[in-house]
């Protein structure tokens, strides 16, 4: 404690304040700069409920220092004596002590810390006062005697039988009968309740009716049971002026001859008059009279209806008056449920006929803080929850220990970042690249090593340690249990038969038609004889028709075949011819053949016409294949569903190209309209095919296209679009009249041009 803390270097200073929290001297603080040893320089200090704590003596105040004095505070800035200890003025403390009893300052050198207890002996009484002895005075036991209090109680009656205490005395726990002020009715209560509100007679009001006599001997007191005497008779001459409607005085009534009242059971005189007292009932707009004549009964009850509004307002109803006792049945509560939000901007109101104008949320707002473990325990409000408030003062170190925080730690704080490789052991012998973690698992290893895959069908190099399922992509091939068949998944870990057994078809040929069984795997019994439903292409003799039919009807229509070459052969037999009786073969079976229709017949007859006319068949006079094959399925398909889109944009492109072709600038553009993505599509299609460039521009929805035609690079195919899906749909024309046939051949280039040479033949035959 010799040493001067002022002259040590900013290392030195670190490692002895390590030395004093090792050796309990100091309480470990989180927040270290090289101002903080300096009370006088401190940027940084550390707030607890009780204030700031001096990171040099421990000592606690209210407000943080922004002097530098010593520990007694009476010297700014003092000066260091070696003899004396650092931070302190050497003269005597002189604070008051911590004990608010000692009025004794404390008579030790200035020192860091609290004051200790007073040593100076004093004489103290006891807690009631009546005895007294020698002791310190900072000891802080209260003295007691064994002697009863006898203070005399709340009650003002018994007095206080406990022994010497502290505080004042208990009530009086004597339980006595007590009666209210009627005198009706009674209860047992402690001694001296309700001991202000005693009127001599009684303790307490009933909440019943008084029914005393009053001083005129005819009435009973229709009050609440009440304290001190009864009021004088309401219906008293003295105090009775007016007619029981009030409208007129009795002294005129008087004048006009009615005898005058001298006892309270005398009636009082009615003026003659309509009451018009109000009534209960009606509403704010129109309030209801009472239509009786003066009378001294209660007025009503009402023959009218009333219209009475909820509390909120939103609904009315009509009730009969005469249900309506008081104003407060002139409110009722509908069900119509509030739908505003509360104060927390969350949740709905819900409450029925709903009042309220500010809506508070009486729930718990529930949710997690920022800390992750905790949840808010407020009322549900806006914004973000207030920080977890719950603080650990344990030191909070990283895994292998070197990087540590000191409390107070806030809920929720992570371990600090560590730069030291990972010592956890791993699962593997390869080097550790990663660093101290607080996880509970280690990052997976990276390290590149040989790995067989999961098939064992070769050996991959680069793969990381922590892969263990290794596919090389290729098929397994592995020869099932069957032994017919081989495992056609992708490499794979584990048994290649999951289910157990093997589903694949079988490949063993039938008997009769030759194709595969394609039946599950039956290993060890026979095929099944079901029908075989193997596709067999079949076609006609000249070629036209293409069939794929099932292999049960390509034998049937064989049998079929067979039996009509069969009959053909025995009526040759009944001629003298001989038979082959192994008509029906597989070789045959294979050979099935479909029937030629009327089309097969008139492809043969043109073929035979062509023919006989000289005309080469591989020649496209009309240019009716090159046409055709110029537009794709797709693009037929959408000019079949909108022709007439299809129609205008072709003819609006044809235009495009002509202009370019026939014009003076090299290059023409046109932009459409904005359109749909299928209507799009069907312009980039077009475009294509007369070879002009298309752009597509802007978004959704005004995106559009823009074309432009280049003069010597954009021409109009030799058939449109439009006309081609006419001819298909029926719609053309007819075709014009043709030359004879003995003409010249240059007579056919007359032929319109629009109609192949195959349906001309059509429509003459």
């Amino acid at each position: 404690s010799s040493v001067s803390l002022q002259f040590l270097s900013w290392n030195s200073l670190t490692s002895f304040r390590k030395k004093l929290f090792v050796s309990g001297h100091f309480e470990p603080f989180d927040v270290m700069d090289k101002t903080s040893a300096f009370p006088s320089k401190a940027k940084t200090f550390l707030k607890t409920n009780d204030g700031w704590r001096c990171p040099a003596c421990q000592n606690v105040v209210f407000q943080p220092p922004n002097t530098y004095k010593c520990f007694c505070g009476k010297v700014t800035n003092p000066e260091f004596q070696r003899s004396e200890i650092p931070h302190s003025c050497g003269d005597m403390c002189g604070k008051k002590r911590s004990s608010a009893e000692c009025r004794h300052p404390c008579n030790i050198l200035c020192h860091p810390g609290p004051c200790p207890q007073c040593p100076a002996f004093v004489t103290k009484s006891c807690v009631c006062g009546r005895t007294s002895k020698p002791m310190r005075c900072g000891q802080a036991a209260a003295i007691r005697c064994d002697e009863r209090c006898g203070a005399v109680l709340n009650c003002d009656v018994h007095s206080c039988t406990q022994v010497c205490h502290s505080g004042p005395c208990q009530p009086c726990p004597q339980q006595v009968q007590q009666v209210c002020y009627c005198g009706v009715v009674s209860r047992d209560a402690l001694c001296g309740t309700d001991k202000e509100c005693f009127d001599g007679s009684g303790h307490f009001s009933c909440q019943k009716t008084c029914g005393k006599m009053l001083d005129c001997e005819a009435h009973r007191c229709q009050q609440v049971c009440h304290s001190g005497p009864c009021p004088p008779c309401p219906r008293s001459p003295r105090l009775v002026r007016t007619c029981p409607c009030g409208q007129t005085p009795l002294a005129k009534l008087l004048e006009l001859g009615y005898p005058e009242r001298r006892w309270c059971s005398e009636p009082i005189p009615s003026c003659g008059k309509t009451c018009s007292k109000p009534l209960p009932c009606g509403s704010s707009d129109s309030i209801h009279m009472c239509d009786k004549l003066c009378h001294e009964d209660s007025c009503g009850p009402c023959s009218l209806t009333s219209t009475i509004r909820c509390r909120c307002g939103s609904k009315t109803k009509e009730v009969p008056c005469a249900t309506i006792q008081t104003e407060d049945e002139l409110v009722f509560t509908c069900e119509k449920r509030c739908l505003k939000k509360r104060s927390c901007g969350r949740h709905k109101c819900g409450e029925l006929c709903c009042v309220g104008a500010e809506h508070k949320c009486s729930l718990i707002c529930g949710y997690k803080l920022n800390c992750g473990l905790h949840r808010c325990q407020e009322l549900c409000h806006r914004g973000n929850c207030q920080p977890c408030w719950q603080t650990s003062f344990d030191e909070l170190a990283c895994y292998c220990g070197e990087s540590v925080l000191f409390p107070p730690i806030a809920c929720g704080t992570k371990p600090p970042e560590c730069k030291n490789l990972c010592t956890r052991r791993h699962e593997c012998d390869h080097p550790v690249f990663h660093n101290c973690h607080s996880d509970e698992r280690c990052p997976p290893c990276t390290y590149l090593t040989q790995k067989w895959c999961m098939g064992k069908h070769e050996q991959r190099s680069n793969i990381p340690c922590h892969l263990q399922d290794i596919s090389c992509g290729l098929t397994c091939n592995k020869v099932l249990v069957c032994e017919l068949h081989r495992c056609r998944r992708i490499c794979h870990r584990g048994e290649c038969l999951a289910e157990g057994a093997c589903r694949q078809p079988c490949v063993l040929p039938r008997p009769d038609c030759g194709h595969p069984c394609n039946a599950p795997c039956h290993k060890g019994t026979g095929c099944p004889r079901n029908a075989c439903n193997a596709k067999v292409a079949l076609q006609c003799d000249c070629g036209r028709r293409r069939e794929t039919v099932v292999c049960t009807e390509a034998a049937s229509a064989h049998q079929r075949y067979a039996a009509i070459a069969m009959a053909s052969k025995l009526s040759d037999m009944q001629l003298g011819d001989s038979v082959d009786i192994g008509l029906i073969t597989k070789k045959e079976l294979k050979q099935t053949r479909l029937e030629c229709d009327e089309g097969c017949a008139t492809l043969e007859r043109n073929r035979r016409l062509a023919e006989a006319l000289q005309i080469d068949p591989s020649v496209d006079p009309f240019n009716i294949r090159s046409a055709s094959a110029t537009y794709s399925e797709s693009l037929r398909a959408d000019a079949r569903k909108d022709l007439k889109f299809v129609s205008e944009v072709e003819e609006e492109i044809k235009n495009l190209v002509e202009l370019a072709c026939k014009g003076k600038q090299l290059k023409r553009s046109h932009c459409f309209p904005p359109m749909n993505r299928e209507h799009r599509k069907i312009v980039h299609e077009l475009a294509e095919v007369y070879n002009v460039e298309s752009v597509s521009y802007d978004s959704e929805p005004k995106r559009n296209v823009v074309i432009t035609a280049v003069r010597g690079k954009s021409a109009c195919p030799n058939s449109t679009l439009t006309s081609l899906i006419e001819r298909d749909t029926g719609i053309s024309r007819a075709p014009p009249p043709i030359a004879h046939i003995k003409q010249h051949s240059s007579n056919w280039s007359k032929v319109a041009k629009e109609e192949p040479l195959i349906d001309y033949f059509d429509v003459q035959d």
